[in-house]
This record gives structure tokens, C-alpha cells and sequence, in this order.
């Protein structure tokens, strides 16, 4: 893992750096690497934030931050959460939005000297970033969507995270426990008891989560905790560190560990 110098704490989910902490680190680095969460304003049952997946983002962003020599920007709050527009708070965007608004952020920082982006996604729906991710690459751009499914697996496992991704599909196991770790103020009474599984949801692109959840959860929020949280982001901060060598350099992606 590369370390990096002292950084100010970031509040809540805004970065304190100056323009001047962003110039020294970038001067040590051989290439520089943007992180920028992106996360969802929509619904995650009666007692998970209308924000959650955007503390998640953040979450995973900053503690990245803190152990790499990377540019934090802040979040992109409001992106594509069309599945969820029947429960009341939701607000979206459009794909194309979304996939403007990372190519002109990536665009800007190209600009400034910062070559490389990572962009940390909360929300699995957001399906656009995967394309602007190949995009970029496509045309020589150096850019890396983070975590991919095979860092939360690997997460998961070694938090002890008893429920599986397919079944902890929205404000469940992981993303109550990341938030009890983070932030437990913004988790309300009663999500110790707001269990509900849906596994089978091949028509949910089509009818939205609404035809498989009364409550807006598909998960076992009842199973978290701040320890297992504490541990989920310490292994996606260990995970990133191929991502950030492979950004830093020319270099070819490495073998997956067995």
C-alpha cells in the first residue's frame, strides 16, 4: 500500500484540502490519481437515509484518501434511480446526465494536470459508469470504476458478512453496517427488524423495485454491525491498492489473487 502525509479530515462527505495540499502531493506521485464518489438520493426503506448510497461512496473514498496519495473530490449525490421513483424522496438523473457529468469532470481534471480518475460508485444502478469507464479507456483516457464486484465479494468475506450479494441487493447487511460504522446517527429504530428477501428479480428493470419490495428493502439490515463495517472498508482499502498502481503507471492490470 502507499502511504501518504498527513491529510485534514475530510467533513462529512466535503474534502478540506487547500489547493496548496493538492499541489505537494501531486508532486509526489508519478502520475495523479482523482477519487470521485458518486452515490444516489433515493429511498432505502423507513430507517436507512434517503443518502445512504452517497455516505457509502464517500465512506469508501475518503478512507481510500487517507491511505493513498489521491485527489478526494467531492460526491455526485443525485444520479439514476429510476427503479425506486415510486417511494417518496427519490430524485434522478439521466444516464446521459451522469455519463456528461463524469466525462466533464475527467475533462477538467485532465486539464489541471490530474490524469487519472477513479470513480467509487454506492449505487448499483447506475450502470452508465461502467460505459463511461470502457469510453475513456477506448480513447486512451485513464480511468477506473471502483469497487467492482469482486472487491465487495472479497469485502464481504473477510468482514464477516454473513448475507450474500445477491440477497443484500439494497439497504441491507453491508450498507447498514457501513453506516453504523460512519455515520449511526442517520440509522433509525426498526431496521434491526427489517428483513425481506427477493432474490428472483429478473423483471426489475422493467417494473422497478416497487413489484418486489413493499418496504424499499431487499436485504438483512438485521445482521449488521459497526465492526463488520469497520472491516468491509478496511478491505476495500487494501483492494485498491492494484487500482492505484495500475493508474500510477504504464503498467498491464495484475493476476487476480487466487
Amino acid at each position: 500500500m502507499s502511504g501518504s502525509d498527513a491529510r485534514p479530515a475530510a467533513y462529512g462527505v466535503m474534502p478540506a484540502d487547500t489547493t496548496e495540499d493538492v499541489r505537494v502531493r501531486g508532486a509526489g506521485v508519478s502520475r495523479q490519481v482523482a477519487v470521485l464518489p458518486v452515490g444516489s438520493f433515493e429511498q432505502h426503506g423507513p430507517y436507512l437515509p434517503l443518502a445512504t448510497d452517497t455516505l457509502v461512496a464517500c465512506a469508501v473514498a475518503r478512507e481510500i484518501a487517507a491511505a493513498y496519495p489521491v485527489h478526494l473530490l467531492p460526491p455526485v449525490t443525485l444520479s439514476c434511480s429510476h427503479e425506486h421513483a415510486a417511494w417518496p424522496g427519490t430524485v434522478s438523473i439521466s444516464s446521459v446526465t451522469l455519463h456528461a457529468v463524469v466525462r466533464d469532470i475527467a475533462d477538467s481534471l485532465r486539464r489541471s494536470g490530474v490524469e487519472s480518475l477513479v470513480v467509487v460508485n454506492g449505487h448499483g444502478g447506475n450502470y452508465v459508469l461502467g460505459n463511461v469507464v470502457q469510453e475513456a479507456s477506448a480513447r486512451g483516457e485513464s480511468m477506473a470504476l471502483y469497487p467492482a464486484g469482486e472487491d465487495w465479494e472479497e469485502a464481504r468475506e473477510r468482514a464477516g458478512v454473513v448475507t450474500s450479494l445477491l440477497t443484500d441487493m439494497h439497504a441491507g447487511e453491508i450498507e447498514a453496517s457501513i453506516l453504523l460504522h460512519t455515520h449511526p446517527e442517520f440509522l433509525r429504530p426498526g431496521h434491526e427488524s427489517a428483513d425481506f428477501t427477493a432474490d428472483d428479480r429478473r423483471h426489475l428493470l422493467t417494473t422497478g423495485m416497487s413489484a418486489y419490495t413493499e418496504s424499499g428493502v431487499i436485504g438483512r439490515p438485521s445482521l449488521a454491525s459497526a465492526e463488520k463495517g469497520k472491516g468491509l472498508l478496511a478491505a476495500l482499502v487494501e483492494n485498491f491498492e492494484p487500482y492505484f498502481r495500475l493508474l500510477t503507471s504504464a503498467g498491464e492490470p495484475e493476476t487476480p489473487r487466487g
